[in-house]
């Protein structure tokens, strides 16, 4: 997924030169692989991903607040690591899908949408022209998707239970709240800028993720931090994935943190107003991400922000 939003163009034209396939794992783009099947995709009027929405989606601005890292990664369908499901509370995993799907299925940016699925039981669709709409139905579980690609194009037996739709119910749906969780609207403006700006996004919301797991920032300034630096960074025109270095671009000069490898972990710094003490909160603009105090630094390595930043918690 992140390789498609730092360097879609560079994937792409890579799989165009060698004639290859590219086949999705992520379980929503798999779907609309699916949907895709036998048709052309110049007939396709609508895609839609779906979001379960996350374990946060009915609090209000004020509880969203005080949620801490244990609220935010106790997924309610799928049973993920803490980065990713701290993404799926903020929805910006949904954004990074958004494009990730972009460079997938070339339709344009504007006939993909975002819609809340809280069942997960329908994993994205593909509307027509006609009228008709295709979805992809499959229990909350990666092996189905990691299944279709090892087996395609034919199919596979997996160990999980079939849907039962009896038991099931009922399926719901709802437009995403782009007030309360702006990480989607964040991440399809830089899409449409496009160039290294959605590697910046990434890489931001990245430091950012794990500021708040290490308990430095609140849930509510992830989204927050991310827009700083999105309207803070100065890049060339035409800057693109392969032409970048990410650091150069995701602070301004005099502002730029090192980027440091331990042994166990990376250690990042995100200073977005420098004024601000490090664990400032909601107060101010600042994020920190590291090991524990006394950890001894090791050798500086590199400069560059593709190198990923995860903050190391027992989930991840």
């Amino acid at each position: 997924k992140e390789a498609l939003v730092s360097a879609g163009e560079v994937m792409t034209r890579a799989v165009a030169k060698h004639g290859a396939t590219l086949l999705p794992v992520d379980s929503e783009h798999n779907a609309i692989f699916q949907c895709l099947a036998g048709n052309d995709i110049a007939e396709v009027r609508m895609i839609t991903l779906t979001a379960s929405g996350g374990p946060l989606r009915l609090l209000s601005p004020q509880e969203l607040e005080r949620v801490t890292p244990d609220q935010a990664v106790a997924h309610p369908n799928w049973d993920m690591g803490a980065k990713i499901s701290v993404d799926s509370a903020t929805m910006f995993n949904k954004g990074l899908e958004l494009i990730e799907a972009h460079h997938l299925f070339p339709v344009g940016l504007d006939k993909i949408r975002i819609l809340v699925h809280p069942q997960s039981v329908i994993h994205s669709m593909v509307e027509y022209r006609d009228n008709s709409t295709l979805a992809q139905l499959g229990p909350s579980d990666m092996m189905v998707p990691i299944a279709s690609c090892l087996a395609w194009p034919k199919r596979m037996e997996t160990p999980c239970e079939p849907l039962d739709l009896a038991k099931i119910g009922e399926l719901t749906f709802f437009a995403p709240d782009e007030e309360r969780f702006p990480a989607t609207r964040l991440a399809r403006a830089a899409c449409e800028e496009g160039g290294a700006t959605p590697a910046v996004l990434n890489a931001a919301n990245e430091i950012a993720v794990g500021a708040f797991l290490a308990g430095h920032i609140p849930f509510t300034r992830i989204a927050a931090l991310v827009e700083d630096v999105l309207q803070s960074r100065t890049a060339p025109p035409g800057s693109t994935a392969s032409t970048m270095c990410w650091r150069s671009t995701l602070l301004p000069a005099g502002r730029r943190r090192p980027f440091w490898r331990t042994s166990d972990r990376k250690r990042a710094y995100l200073d977005v107003d420098p004024r601000v003490p490090a664990g400032a909160g909601a107060a101010g603009h600042t994020a920190r991400a590291g090991p524990p105090a006394g950890r001894p630094r090791a050798r500086r390595e590199g400069g560059c922000l593709l190198g990923r930043f995860r903050e190391r918690t027992g989930r991840i």
